[in-house]
């Protein structure tokens, strides 16, 4: 995605894989997680369907498609 120790080139990628390991860490317990991969998957169904997003409004993505009729 960008090259080593230079995270400024792709600060998007950067700000977002700050946050997966925050809320991974603080909400999810990668801790004591003896399976990564399925706690990722985990992560990312909660992210993309039950996590209340600021620029949608607080609404999570799920309700937001259904709002919008698609």
């Amino acid at each position: 995605m960008s090259r080593a120790g230079t995270p400024t080139d792709n600060p998007i990628d950067e700000s977002l894989n700050g946050w997966i390991k925050d809320e991974l860490f603080l909400d999810f317990n990668l801790k004591k997680c003896d399976d990564v991969a399925s706690l990722i998957k985990e992560y990312v169904d909660y992210y993309n369907n039950e996590r209340p997003m600021y620029c949608l409004g607080y609404k999570t993505p799920r309700q937001y498609r259904t709002d919008m009729g698609y």
